[in-house]
């Protein structure tokens, strides 16, 4: 798959990515600089560091992040603030407790509530921590964001300690969504090899915050 995908193929795949909670103005401002220069699609930011100037670039921010115990009504508020502020993209994290116990209910209701806020003024990623999560709610946990209208499902935060993206993962969200919904795989993605098996298994975008060298593993 590496010798098939070329640089430019993966760069448009990409959310470069900032979320450290120590950012600082100077190092949004430079992470945006990286990802014209690296040509990738969007750039991914902290909700508070909005709004920025990001020319030829999307600007995508998160709700909910990391732990995805935020009220629901806070997650909608904070999407429509991020959105209101020039976020094209938004990120939500389930409340992944929820998942974890079989309430898929209070699971799609989370993210409706963030679906209406935004309405079609943005598109929705829901994050749903996958490396904590059983097969059957990683299932479970796609299909609620499907019904409640998202755009992707996406992996990981990359803060939760049972890890980030895996192959296995990506390959049963893909399975799940059949092409409907788009599948971003994110946290600890760090090569260019481990970047190809996540397309490979499924993952139509990609999260990361060492775009550069990840990229270079891709030829021009």
């Amino acid at each position: 798959m590496a010798d098939v995908l070329t640089r430019a193929d993966v760069a448009a795949m990409i959310d470069h990515t900032l979320l450290a909670p120590t950012a600082t103005p100077d190092e949004v401002a430079a992470t945006i600089a990286e990802a014209r220069e690296l040509g990738v699609f969007a750039v991914c930011l902290s909700p508070s560091m909005l709004p920025v100037r990001a020319p030829g670039l999307v600007v995508a921010t998160v709700a909910g992040f990391p732990s995805g115990k935020h009220h629901s009504l806070v997650k909608g508020s904070e999407a429509r603030l991020a959105v209101d502020q020039g976020a094209a993209e938004v990120d939500m994290v389930i409340d992944v407790g929820a998942a974890l116990a079989g309430d898929y209910n209070a699971v799609l209701s989370d993210i409706v509530t963030v679906r209406e806020a935004i309405g079609d003024r943005a598109l929705l990623k829901v994050i749903i921590e996958a490396a904590a999560l059983t097969d059957e709610a990683i299932v479970e946990a796609c299909r609620a964001a499907e019904r409640a209208g998202a755009d992707f499902v996406k992996t990981s935060t990359g803060f939760h300690p049972a890890g980030g993206a895996s192959v296995h993962a990506v390959r049963l969200m893909a399975q799940t969504v059949g092409g409907r919904l788009g599948v971003k795989a994110s946290g600890g993605i760090r090569t260019a090899e481990a970047a190809a098996e996540l397309i490979g298994a499924g993952a139509t975008r990609l999260g990361l915050s060492g775009s550069r060298a990840v990229l270079q593993g891709f030829p021009e």
